[in-house]
C-alpha cells in the first residue's frame, strides 16, 4: 500500500504555490487563443515569482535574528568566563 506525503501548509506557501503559479501562467500562455494569454501569463508568472522572492528574503532576515542570538550568547559566555566561546 503507497504512503501519501502530507505538504504542511508552510511548505506550500513557501514552494509549492509559487510553482503553481507559474506553472499555470506557462499552460495559459499555450492553451489560451485570445490576447489575453500574455496579460494572463505576465500576471501569474509575476505573482508566483514574488511570492517566492518574498519567502526568500524572509527567511533571509529571519537568519539575522538568529545570528544576533548566538552574538548575545557568545557575549554572556565572555562575562562568564572572559574569552570568546570558538576561541
Amino acid at each position: 500500500m503507497g504512503s501519501v506525503k502530507v505538504v504542511s501548509g508552510l511548505t506550500f506557501l513557501r514552494y509549492v504555490l509559487p510553482a503553481l503559479l507559474v506553472i499555470a501562467g506557462f499552460v495559459s500562455l499555450f492553451v489560451i487563443e485570445d490576447d489575453i494569454r500574455w496579460d494572463l501569463w505576465a500576471m501569474l508568472v509575476g505573482s508566483g515569482l514574488a511570492l517566492l522572492l518574498l519567502n526568500v528574503l524572509f527567511r533571509y532576515g529571519a537568519k539575522g535574528d538568529k545570528e544576533r542570538e548566538d552574538e548575545e550568547s557568545a557575549r554572556e559566555y565572555f562575562a562568564q568566563h572572559g574569552r570568546w566561546p570558538d576561541d
